[in-house]
């Protein structure tokens, strides 16, 4: 039996590529965070509305897999819940000059040395990015710089 394959009753049977797709993010206002990702440059994938309680939004960050969905009775969760949402980015000081200028409250780049994050390897962090400082309606986004070989990929020789 190979690595792509598994065995369940003695029957090999081959593997499915699985990709993790979309997250979904509980916000208070629709069209506060539509413009929001809007100004970043996100891509609108889709949006439905019927006009009285139920409004959902997807979106996905440039080169991404992976899309968010937010909306008007999408989740059960409390707007703001969302926790630990990262954006991996190839230069994390171009990432950053970036989303300032599309006028995001980004934090200095820091080494969270003596965090949950610390370790010779950590890869270096930017804060909460924020529209207009600390609101418990908006998720906390931390943008990650992280080699290629720290995501369990082989650099090209």
């Amino acid at each position: 039996m190979s690595i792509n394959e598994t065995s369940r009753n003695d029957a090999p049977v081959a593997r499915v590529d699985m990709k993790f797709e979309v997250v979904v993010i509980p916000v208070a206002d629709v069209g506060r965070a539509k413009e929001f990702y809007g100004r970043l440059g996100w891509r609108l994938d889709a949006e439905f509305n019927n006009g009285n309680d139920y409004h959902v939004m997807q979106v996905t960050p440039p080169g991404s897999g992976c899309s968010i969905l937010f909306g008007k009775n999408v989740t059960a969760a409390a707007p703001g819940s969302a926790e630990g949402l990262y954006l991996i980015v190839s230069d994390i000081e171009a990432a950053r000059a970036e989303l300032i200028a599309h006028g995001v409250d980004a934090s200095a780049v820091f080494h969270d040395a003596g965090g949950v994050f610390a370790g010779p390897d950590q890869p270096y962090l930017f804060g909460r990015l924020r529209t207009d400082g600390p609101d418990p309606n908006w998720p906390d986004w931390y943008a990650e710089y992280m080699k290629r070989e720290q995501a369990g990929e082989k650099l090209p020789e």
